[in-house]
């Protein structure tokens, strides 16, 4: 019985997939499957439903849950400078890598909102870069696509992101990155200006660019296997010959273009391409 029962959600998954790469145009049929069902669990236990095929049945017949849904599977948005660390190493990878570059070009590949750009584009100002690099900040769903091109943030949060700031390795007061209107801040128009926000699918779409550093830390653990390595491949593709991959993890031996670089730093996700 618990062997059917399995079986049975498995095939109820693979339906809901197909029916939200049918219905609304996302394939997360390659996604991880045990990260990717925890997310199906949780969005049916938000809408009191006991089973997939439940839940299936409100997406195709309902747009709301269809899109809150396709939100649920994407990228979460992060904060400003939510992971003081990898902000740290980041700074001394765009002051070390990028200066040599005439036009740098960064990629953030799935970004998770507007305040991941904010926060790079902050980093490149604080290291003198920002005038001659151009951020491209990517993602798949379109709902989110308009919302990071609407995005502010309650002034009441300045006040914490200070201290994330200064963690980072900032020195300054992150408030004079940011006009306030109405109780919202707003990264500066000169540091707006610098990011380009488009439509894209790591699952579908091919390069669209070469480009000195590419950052994807927070899609790729919801990638399975094949997957992972198809978008890996496709980094490599749109890698520039010495520009810089930022990872969620360490490159493993089975990894395509492996030998293709080296560490920024030991033990960290940060890779330079040599060849």
């Amino acid at each position: 019985m618990v062997d059917t029962a399995l079986a049975t959600e498995e095939l109820e998954t693979d339906l809901l997939l197909e029916a939200l790469l049918q219905r609304y145009g996302y394939d997360f049929r390659s996604y991880d499957r045990p990260a990717l069902k925890r997310k199906l669990q949780a969005a049916m236990q938000g809408h009191a439903l006991a089973t997939i095929s439940a839940l299936q049945d409100r997406v195709l017949h309902d747009p709301a849950i269809g899109a809150a849904l396709l939100r649920a599977l994407s990228v979460q948005p992060s904060s400003l400078f939510d992971d003081p660390p990898a902000a740290r190493q980041l700074r001394i990878v765009l002051a070390a890598c990028l200066r040599a570059s005439a036009v740098p070009k960064v990629w953030l590949a799935e970004c998770a909102g507007a305040e991941e750009a904010w926060s790079l584009a902050i980093l490149l100002a604080e290291e003198q870069l920002h005038m001659r690099t151009e951020i491209f900040a990517t993602v798949a769903n379109e709902e989110l696509l308009a919302e990071a091109g609407e995005a502010g943030f309650p002034v009441e949060r300045m006040a914490a992101y200070q201290e994330n700031y200064l963690r980072s390795g900032g020195i300054g007061q992150l408030a004079d990155y940011f006009e306030i209107e109405a109780g919202r801040a707003v990264l500066l128009p000169h540091l707006r200006r610098r990011i380009t926000w488009a439509q894209y699918n790591l699952v579908t779409d091919a390069s669209f660019n070469e480009f000195q550093m590419i950052i994807c830390r927070r899609a790729l653990p919801d990638f399975g296997p094949p997957l992972r390595q198809r978008v890996l491949k496709l980094f490599h593709e749109s890698l520039s010959l010495f520009g810089v991959l930022g990872l969620d993890r360490e490159i493993e031996d089975s990894d395509v273009y492996k030998s293709s670089y080296q560490p920024v730093f030991a033990h960290q996700p940060w890779y330079k391409r040599v060849s």
